[in-house]
């Protein structure tokens, strides 16, 4: 067992186990690189302080990091994502040192940020950009042991090109959300359908017959829509740029800004990484018993203190589910304390998914620590040789076979004195 750790309790250690080996089951990318990298030790005495989700699929990249020969340490990106027998089981079977506890208040989220970079990172990895954003304000004495770090979602991404716009990024970041195999599976497929897993979950609602309206057309948007949509719901698209809505109208959506969506909305979920996306003129003119949830990064995307002031009373009628009684005595159904729904009620993405988006994580540590200081201090994508790889590696595992160019293709597509 490691020494260093802060968890619930090193007793359900067993139960993460399983809960870890059946994730592994779906993660053969992962399990590949695993195999590499206990092989290869590309990360050898690399001290690899990360902020992430802690699942079961975190759990199996944080074991192919370690098998690379990584020193790792481990902390939530979110305070109600994490699944505590998880956490015990790295602790005690992996002797990785974790710091999350499923329902911390904010006060032990930091001093647990804070515990994973006394550990003197080479790499960050990040979910949400808390990580880099506390080195940077608190912690500059790290700066000069940092060589990159890396970055799992688009909430992440925009702070840390915030900081790249503004000259104050230290030290160069692999934008892991940006490629492809990530945003595109992980996002729509994954965000789509366990968003939904979590509302469900928490709720236990039927979704047919249902007007629900998702905030926000990017990929998590769009797999949201599409899955309620299959379950039977009649969804609507809110949305500021105009080529996404367009895009949501063709895709057979309704389309309409938030103040009219409001008055007919069942269940209302944010998809944005936005600020006050459901508001106070929002809640003012909402059904009774209206459902209101995020699957944004940051429980901000709602605003929970203009509904605490516009309400008289609060009361938990469900695990996940804050009931606020407005002045007029319509209730307003708030879901997981406006965090990520699909990880505060439900699990997270589907393990299957997760093998793409964090064998791009893996190759992103590898990938940086080969490039040491041959980087700028700016956000980086992904190679695309190294998305379409994992890609190839993806359709290998499921048995899918494609085509490849002939010589005469190839050379036809590089061409241009040929025409009609």
């Amino acid at each position: 067992m490691s020494k260093d750790h802060d968890i619930k309790n090193p007793k359900l250690a067993e139960g993460g186990r399983y809960r870890i080996q059946w994730a592994e089951q779906e993660m053969p990318v992962l399990r590949q690189l695993y195999e590499r990298f206990k092989k290869e030790q590309p990360l050898k005495g690399v001290r690899i302080s990360a902020c992430l989700h802690v699942t079961a699929e975190t759990a199996n990249l944080m074991r192919t990091l370690q098998a690379g020969g990584a020193d790792v340490v481990l902390a939530a990106s979110n305070p109600l994502s994490t699944q505590d027998d998880v956490a015990a089981s790295l602790v005690v079977h992996d002797e990785i040192p974790v710091y999350a506890i499923k329902g911390e208040d904010t006060e032990t989220y930091y001093k647990h940020l804070r515990a994973a970079l006394d550990h003197r990172p080479q790499l960050t990895m990040d979910d949400g950009c808390d990580l880099v954003s506390m080195i940077h304000k608190d912690r500059t004495e790290l700066l000069s042991d940092i060589v990159g770090g890396t970055e799992e979602t688009t909430t992440g991404v925009i702070r840390l090109r915030a900081m790249q716009a503004s000259g104050v990024l230290q030290y160069p970041v692999l934008a892991v959300n940006d490629s492809a195999t990530k945003h595109f599976f992980d996002n729509r497929y994954g965000t789509g359908q366990s968003t939904i897993d979590g509302i469900v979950r928490a709720t236990n609602v039927l979704l047919a017959g249902k007007t629900f309206v998702v905030a926000g057309y990017g990929w998590c948007g769009r797999g949201l829509a599409s899955r309620a949509r299959g379950l039977g719901a009649n969804v609507v698209v809110t949305e500021i740029d105009p080529l996404k809505a367009l895009e949501a109208v063709m895709d057979g959506y309704s389309v309409m800004p938030m103040h009219q969506a409001a008055r007919i909305g069942d269940v209302f979920c944010t998809v944005t990484g936005d600020i006050n996306v459901l508001d106070k003129h929002h809640f003012e003119v909402m059904k009774d018993g209206a459902i209101v949830s995020n699957s944004g990064h940051f429980n901000v995307e709602i605003n929970i203190p203009a509904l605490e002031a516009m309400s008289t009373g609060k009361r938990r009628v469900r695990e996940f589910v804050e009931q606020y009684t407005l002045n007029d005595g319509r209730r307003i159904n708030l879901l997981g304390e406006g965090r990520l729904i699909n990880l505060a009620s439900a699990e997270g993405h589907p393990a299957s998914v997760m093998d793409m988006s964090f064998a791009n994580q893996a190759l992103a540590a590898e990938y940086m620590l080969k490039n040491a200081g041959q980087l700028e201090k700016k956000v980086y994508t992904i190679p695309e040789a190294m998305d379409k790889e994992i890609a190839r590696l993806k359709l290998q595992a499921m048995g899918v076979a494609i085509d490849t160019l002939t010589e005469e293709q190839f050379k036809y597509l590089n061409s241009w004195e040929e025409g009609t």
